[in-house]
């Protein structure tokens, strides 16, 4: 029996117990950090402070501090002061004010970071808008000075202590410069009727001292990982009439000159971190930029709908090796889950990091989708001039009802996208979308076949967008559910319901299916088809076991009948069933196993 004192003492013990384990933990956090140390330029590698080579996996946040118009399925006028102005012509001023805070609080919280974490990424990109951290120069109340304001800062340091707490690298990029740095608008937020960056010493003068305030207040953050100081350059300089992206500009100085003056800014607060430069031309002209002018220095250029082959990165490969300097691909993205796949295979295979872009937006083709709703799509047909001029009340509602939908818990998290980028660069290996068991009646939804690369799990024809490489696609023509070459459309005939569509001649799709007792199943295809062409075989873990069966008309490509094909012996346990076009031309909503 214990006495009070012994009680006590025991409740002593516990606490001191627990005060050395929260120690001994926080010890072990900052002892590792120190041992990582700043990342840094170590010839043609980024590496820590321990000299390890480090590939950076990332994700930018693009849409939090900075919208663009088409992550919001705006079709036009997609500057973020524009959709502003739109809003509160809508819904009114202090509604339009109550939207954007609650949208950069919704909009990434320690939930996304710590999803990113545990999927497998180990860096971050922010994309920050530089009115969230000052003035513009015309509205300073004295004209040459800076006012600072805490919103920007507050909102870099929450992310950072998510991103220490996760152990992951953050890279500040400074998406929106003061006036815009170039003449596509969206990815700056610039308004022409003003003087831009290139036009106006003011508003170069105040990207420096931003520059050198973000310095002087992360210079000791060890998982700050970079400083990436102007986003995709894209102004003729030379010949603005012809070339105003700066696509063939060749001196490219007042670009050079202005990163030198920032990076001399930096440098006067901050000698630890690394410093990332990106041409001209949306990042990747490089002529007269080079060479570099910092010994902690990496080059970054930007990567979109072009092949994923060596000769898509010859110049750049070429340029680490003339000028000894890092690489690292600082946006990519928006396309298919094939092209991923290539792209990181690629990257990955010649010691090139990336950041993907963005972590989410109302779409698929991203790891989390943000999801519409029937107001918000009345107000985007209404901006995109399809549509009637919704009322105040469905304006504020649809537009609120979206901001709760940029919490994680409300996205939808495409794993297909997730397992595109992290798992299947190096693996062949194909994996159960869902889990299908056998039973009663089992159905298996088209839509749901296995996660793994084109050419494993199945096979499309048009898998990727390389309009930049001269060759048209698609990938997924429906745009819904998954982001593979599969195309996929939404069933009207319920919510959320979908099938797979404009199945060609080869193409494919495999099921994993568990089975729990081995037998003779009848298997079952609920097709859609407008004429007797198509014709289908079946695999069983790898053997052909149905022959070129044709299939019936049903009458129409949205007019569904199932067709019995025969009997199938499936074993206990696991099975993998392959559905193969010979003749194309039918629509596939799902295939019904039954216990015979």
């Amino acid at each position: 029996m214990y006495t009070i004192s012994d009680k006590a003492r025991l409740l002593d013990r516990r606490v001191i117990m627990m005060s050395c384990t929260i120690f001994l933990t926080h010890f072990l956090f900052f002892a590792t950090a120190l041992g990582q140390g700043f990342l840094r330029a170590d010839g043609q590698r980024i590496v820590n402070g321990k000299g390890d080579n480090v590939l950076l996996r990332g994700i930018g946040l693009g849409g939090w501090m900075l919208q663009e118009g088409y992550m919001l399925k705006i079709n036009k006028e997609g500057q973020q002061y524009k959709i502003r102005e739109r809003i509160e012509e809508l819904i009114g001023k202090r509604q339009t004010d109550e939207f954007y805070e609650s949208w950069l609080t919704n909009h990434t919280t320690k939930a996304d970071v710590d999803s990113m974490k545990a999927w497998g990424f180990n860096s971050i990109r922010l994309p920050m808008h530089y009115n969230l951290y000052t003035l513009p120069v015309d509205k300073e109340p004295v004209a040459g000075k800076n006012t600072w304001l805490d919103k920007g800062f507050a909102m870099t340091d929450s992310l950072l202590s998510w991103c220490k707490a996760n152990q992951m690298y953050l890279i500040l990029d400074l998406h929106a410069a003061p006036g815009g740095q170039g003449n596509d608008l969206n990815i700056s937020d610039r308004d022409p009727s003003k003087p831009s960056l290139w036009e106006n010493e003011a508003n170069q003068q105040k990207t420096v001292a931003l520059w050198r305030k973000l310095a002087e207040r992360y210079v000791n953050e060890l998982w700050i990982g970079a400083y990436d100081i102007i986003n995709e350059p894209n102004w003729g300089f030379t010949d603005p009439e012809k070339d105003k992206n700066g696509t063939g500009e060749s001196s490219n100085g007042p670009l050079r000159k202005l990163m030198m003056d920032i990076t001399k800014a930096i440098r006067e607060a901050d000698k630890n971190h690394l410093i990332i430069i990106e041409g001209n031309g949306w990042g990747n002209n490089y002529r007269g930029v080079l060479p570099p002018w910092d010994s902690n220095m990496a080059l970054s250029y930007h990567k979109y709908w072009n092949f994923n082959d060596l000769e898509s990165i010859k110049g750049f490969l070429e340029a680490r090796e003339k000028y000894n300097i890092p690489i690292w691909l600082g946006e990519t993205g928006e396309n298919s889950n094939v092209w991923f796949t290539d792209a990181i295979r690629l990257l990955e295979t010649n010691n090139i990091g990336w950041s993907w872009w963005p972590l989410k937006k109302v779409g698929i083709n991203n790891p989390l989708e943000v999801k519409s709703n029937p107001n918000y799509d009345r107000v985007v047909k209404y901006w995109n001039g399809v549509g009637k001029k919704p009322g105040e009340s469905d304006a504020y509602s649809g537009l609120m009802e979206l901001v709760s939908a940029l919490k994680i818990r409300n996205n939808v998290v495409h794993r297909d996208v997730i397992d595109a980028m992290i798992r299947q660069p190096f693996s062949t290996e194909t994996k159960p979308f869902k889990k299908h068991l056998t039973g009663s009646g089992t159905v298996v939804q088209a839509v749901d076949y296995d996660l793994g690369r084109n050419g494993y799990a199945y096979f499309d024809r048009d898998t990727a967008n390389y309009r930049v490489s001269g060759q048209d696609g698609r990938g997924n023509r429906g745009g819904v559910y998954r982001n593979d070459g599969v195309d996929i459309r939404r069933d009207s005939s319920g919510y959320e319901k979908y099938y797979v569509s404009d199945i060609e001649d080869g193409e494919w799709l495999q099921y994993t299916i568990d089975v729990k007792k081995a037998g003779l199943y009848p298997i079952t295809l609920n097709i859609a088809a407008p004429s007797n062409v198509g014709r289908v075989s079946v695999f069983l873990n790898g053997t052909k076991i149905i022959n070129a069966v044709p299939l019936s008309a049903t009458g129409g490509f949205h007019v569904w009948k199932p067709q019995e094909l025969k009997n199938i012996r499936l074993i206990r346990g696991t099975n993998k069933i392959r559905i193969y076009s010979d003749k194309g031309g039918w629509n596939l909503k799902d295939i019904r196993l039954a216990v015979h």
